[in-house]
């Protein structure tokens, strides 16, 4: 499925579930919102994006723990996670989807690869509970290839929850 054709879909779970979204985008660089965006009507479900590139705003704008960033980097589930909760909060908003990685050139380790990209969902349920999902890709290709899989993904798996939550279902699966 292209990515418009993703990007329609979610945002008609979305509004069917009376959702506002946001994202907290470190190595796309505001790419997820950008695509969001192409949506004509977007802001009738889309709310806003905090673009976190520095560990400071990681911190001082989403709340990400700076124990967190120096135990695990940056690029992490853990931090992805803090992000994604972070813009619940700053944002105010029902669902949220937050990135990390290393989209290459540089920036890469032996334990951190181009390509590695650290993926968190967080949303409330219909009782006010809070959730999260994380996972860790290694997707191939170059720096634009890298942020355009990453982009998919978030908006994906923030597709799956739709999906599950409107089937009432208590797990989710990304």
């Amino acid at each position: 499925m292209e990515l418009t054709t993703q990007t329609a879909a979610l945002a008609a779970s979305l509004k069917t579930l009376g959702w506002q979204m946001g994202t907290a985008e470190s190595c796309t660089g505001g790419g997820i919102a950008y695509y969001l965006t192409e949506m004509p009507g977007s802001s009738a479900w889309f709310a806003g994006s905090v673009v976190s590139y520095s560990n400071a705003v990681k911190q001082d704008v989403l709340g990400v723990v700076a124990h967190d960033l120096i135990e695990h980097g940056a690029v992490s589930e853990q931090v992805a996670a803090q992000m994604a909760m972070g813009a619940l909060r700053v944002l105010n908003i029902d669902c949220a989807v937050a990135v990390s990685g290393v989209a290459g050139p540089g920036g890469a380790t032996a334990r951190k690869p181009v390509g590695m990209v650290c993926l968190a969902w967080s949303w409330r349920d219909a009782h006010g509970t809070t959730h999260v999902r994380h996972t860790t890709m290694h997707l191939a290709g170059d720096r634009h290839a890298v942020r355009m899989q990453t982009v998919e993904h978030a908006i994906v798996g923030m597709q799956r929850i739709c999906d599950a939550v409107s089937a009432g279902q208590s797990h989710v699966s990304i």
